[in-house]
């Protein structure tokens, strides 16, 4: 089967007309320039600094410790004399005056004696007082810089947020900007501004991202898809449940979602829905077409949730949550997710078929057109075999690192990449075709890096301190699940699950565990929340504008709909998922 190309989505970077302006948009990039020059200069000047309680700004690092002071030489001793014996005179008795000049020397001297002792003491005291109010003073001068600091990196980040959603260029050169001015502007060191390329999270998933290029090249995907159809697709509720199976079987190996619900779902769907007759643009969209682009669509956005590799923004989530020392590993995603997941794909189909009912609902013919398409594909050929084993290889590698010896997980795909090149799944050429990967690399780079220093500057505890005491008092339970659906909700305002992510994401964590909310099991609800938040709307996510612009759904529809499974997946994902959560000891 040969998977078409997505359909170009307006808006996201089509080709300029030939021998017109190839730079950026102006109108976006002047709204983004005048929106990061008023954030840089003006947040300075209106934001005082906190008090020191509330912010300390980044840690000192150690200081080496100072050499011991030399020891003074003992006093040179004079020889003792040579004594004579001789015979043994007694003690003159002293007279009255001579032993009160006597006392009198002795108080004389004990007096000096502790004069001068007083004296250094009263001189080390005031050297000391020195010493600390210029240690005081230091720090208090490093603290206003931080916040400074803090306040211009802020200014960036919120900035290369909104170059991402306004889209003067693409993603990746909205990124290479941010850190460019990062490093410029004396906010960061240039080897601070790089450091994101660095980071193994960020590995993990472009080394993803080329692992499963295998399935798309090798045919595996679809072949995986007609299989589903061919043993659930007598209804169309089966069809639906056919496609919900293979993004969920293919989601911990593919990390984009769009790559797998409009480079392997989308086509198969499409081609089931023109196959019994129903097409965009002439009123037969309901007949089938609709009810599986807005089903697709919703399992996505559940599978993405599922995986920490299910999802690109999931190792960002990851990767914030460790730096506020909550520790979240693949298996451990994986197992908390497993019942409201599976629950969701099941519950979510079907509430969509009642509700916007398709007016086909019986398929015999797609199971046969399936086995037509198996038919086409072949038998499996051993580079599927090889997809496969490298696939169950991942799996076992990601899910049993700790017993085998603590693998971390870029490990695992790198064994993974390495094995489809030596036998040929993929060669170089895959790997740098893969745009995807290498335009994640630079985002993720510059997003992480900002995140990171954000935390380290200290902005973040600051945030998560002064919040917390907003919901300090009312029960972690209840201040929890209010900042859970503000961050819910607020993807409304969102074009992105990865933006949303790198600019809320920490800052809610923080916020929840000083409310008292278990770390992880806050973590990880915020995680899952940061992929099911996308449903609501028709931008939401990658796969949103791919699937709404084949036409089959409007944008009433898709909103509402939107909007009444975001409150099913919470119940399911905070009702079903809170009980199964406290089985596994998360609360």
């Amino acid at each position: 089967m040969t998977i078409q190309p997505s359909p170009q989505v307006p808006g996201t970077g089509a080709a300029s007309p030939k021998g017109g302006w190839q730079g950026a948009r102006i109108g976006p990039l002047l709204l983004t320039a005048l929106v990061g020059l008023v954030l840089y200069f003006g947040l300075p000047a209106v934001v005082p600094v906190p008090d020191a309680k509330a912010f300390t700004g980044q840690p000192a690092a150690p200081k080496p410790a100072a050499p011991a002071p030399p020891k003074a030489a003992p006093p040179a001793t004079r020889p003792a004399p040579v004594t004579v014996t001789a015979p043994v005179e007694k003690p003159r008795k002293l007279s009255r005056a001579e032993a009160e000049a006597k006392v009198k020397a002795e108080a004389e001297a004990k007096a000096w004696a502790e004069s001068q002792a007083t004296q250094k003491a009263e001189a080390e005291a005031k050297a000391k007082a020195e010493a600390d109010a210029k240690v005081k003073a230091a720090a208090e001068e490093k603290r206003r810089s931080d916040w400074t600091k803090g306040l211009h990196l802020f200014a960036i980040f919120v900035t290369t947020i909104l170059g991402i959603i306004l889209k003067p260029l693409p993603m990746g050169a909205v990124a290479m900007i941010g850190i460019g001015v990062t490093a410029l502007s004396g906010t960061l060191t240039i080897a601070d501004s790089m450091s994101g390329f660095s980071d193994v999270v960020i590995w993990l998933i472009v080394l993803a991202f080329f692992i499963s290029r295998g399935f798309i090249k090798t045919g595996l995907g679809a072949r995986i898809a007609y299989n589903f159809m061919a043993l659930l697709g007598k209804r169309t509720l089966g069809l639906s449940y056919g496609l919900a199976a293979t993004d969920l079987v293919l989601s911990p190996a593919i990390p984009s979602n769009t790559a797998r619900a409009g480079g392997i779902v989308m086509p198969v769907m499409a081609s089931l829905a023109r196959a019994y007759g129903s097409r965009p643009d002439d009123g037969t969209a309901r007949r089938m077409g609709s009810f599986l682009t807005l089903t697709a669509y919703q399992v996505d956005c559940i599978t993405s949730a599922m995986f920490l590799t299910a999802m690109a923004a999931n190792p960002l989530a990851q990767k914030l949550a460790g730096d506020l020392k909550v520790t979240i590993t693949w298996g451990g995603w994986a197992l908390a997710a497993l019942v409201p997941g599976l629950l969701a794909l099941l519950v979510v189909p079907y509430v969509i078929y009642r509700l916007h009912r398709p007016e086909i609902t019986e398929t015999p013919e797609a199971v046969q057109m399936a086995r037509g398409h198996l038919a086409e594909l072949g038998p499996i050929k051993r580079q599927e075999w090889m997809m496969l084993g490298v696939f169950v290889l991942l799996l076992v590698l990601w899910i049993f690192a700790k017993p085998l010896g603590d693998i971390n997980p870029t490990t695992s795909a790198l064994v993974g990449l390495a094995v489809l090149l030596l036998t040929g799944v993929l060669d170089w050429e895959d790997v740098k075709k893969e745009t995807g990967a290498w335009d994640t690399l630079v985002w993720f780079a510059a997003l992480v890096m900002m995140a990171g220093f954000l935390n380290k500057l200290g902005m973040i505890p600051w945030f998560s301190k002064t919040m917390g005491g907003m919901v300090a008092g009312k029960g972690w339970i209840a201040a929890f699940l209010v900042l859970a659906l503000v961050y819910f909700y607020s993807h409304y305002f969102f074009a992105s699950n990865t933006a949303h992510v790198a600019s809320m994401y920490a800052a809610f964590l923080g916020v929840s565990v000083v409310a008292g909310a278990p770390p992880v099991l806050a973590a990880l609800v915020l995680a899952f929340f940061s992929n099911l938040f996308a449903g609501m709307t028709h931008y939401g996510t990658g796969p949103a504008p791919v699937l709404f612009g084949t036409g089959y759904v409007e944008v009433g529809t898709w909103w509402r709909m939107g909007l009444l499974i975001s409150l099913i997946n919470i119940v399911i994902w905070v009702g079903i998922g809170g009980l199964w959560w406290k089985v596994l000891g998360l609360w």
